[in-house]
């Protein structure tokens, strides 16, 4: 099943997503759907979420399934601490003994050069933003919130590709993941006016439902502000896949008032 080049496969019960820009290149790399796991109840199937209220055995399995797929185990995976920043740390001489630090510092964003580090956020509404520069073979994964959006967390990864790396923005390919659509993410005036000092053609992102309620999108925050760093609208696959619309294969977090699980972003060279 192929959403806008965002291709839906399943392996060992375990349904879930890969980009077909990436795959091309031969970068392994996922989205995860709830299908595959043993959680249960709200949280079934496939709960990445460590950390969230429910069975941590049950998570722990879910995400060795996960690791199965990847061919790896724990040792080579690096987690975000996510607090909807926009901090961005590179993993390439971080041991998993030290990456503490991720977890201390508050990171956002993950990004890296070294291959066999296998980089991951969790997710439940927030939009997984993947990264590949083909030419560096560097690759990245961040958590964008709308505070995370608004405050660039896209562009800064394309800014420390860069900087870090010395990769040319118009090589680099983006997937933007499944996340809470336009149809769904519904905000009041003080975030409608923080998109708006933000976004010059603001009607270009939001439209108006009431007097004081906007729907907001964030798909479409993320490709400008990629534009606006370089990054050629050819090499941006947005998946418009929402979150709060698909319950029987995705998590969301507004939809479901808080009780459920997390999908997990993970890439790696």
């Amino acid at each position: 099943m192929n959403h806008n080049n965002f291709i839906l496969r399943e392996k060992n019960g375990l349904k879930y997503y890969t980009i077909e820009s990436f795959d091309k290149y031969n970068i392994k790399h996922m989205f995860t759907t709830r299908v595959g796991g043993c959680s249960k109840g709200a949280y079934s199937s496939l709960n990445m979420g460590i950390g969230i209220a429910e069975d941590i055995n049950a998570v722990i399995k879910n995400n060795d399934r996960v690791l199965e797929i990847f061919n790896t185990d724990k040792n080579n995976l690096y987690i975000s601490k996510q607090v909807h920043g926009d901090n961005i740390i590179a993993v390439d001489n971080l041991n998993n003994d030290d990456y503490t630090i991720l977890r201390e510092k508050g990171v956002d964003g993950l990004v890296t050069d070294a291959k066999n580090k296998l980089l991951c956020c969790y997710f439940a509404d927030c939009v997984p933003l993947f990264f590949l520069d083909p030419s560096k073979m560097v690759v990245g994964v961040a958590h964008a919130g709308w505070r995370g959006t608004v405050n660039g967390i896209a562009g800064k990864m394309i800014d420390v590709m860069k900087e870090k790396y010395n990769s040319n923005a118009s090589d680099i390919l983006v997937g933007i993941g499944p996340s809470i659509g336009p149809c769904c993410f519904e905000v009041k005036e003080d975030v409608f006016d923080v998109f708006a000092k933000k976004i010059q053609n603001i009607s270009e992102i939001s439209k108006q439902i009431t007097s004081d309620k906007w729907l907001i999108d964030l798909w479409k925050v993320n490709k400008i502000l990629l534009k606006e760093k370089g990054v050629l609208d050819r090499n941006i696959t947005i998946s418009s896949i929402c979150t709060f619309c698909n319950e029987d294969l995705l998590y969301s977090y507004r939809r479901d008032k808080g009780k459920t699980g997390r999908m997990a972003a993970l890439i790696r060279l």
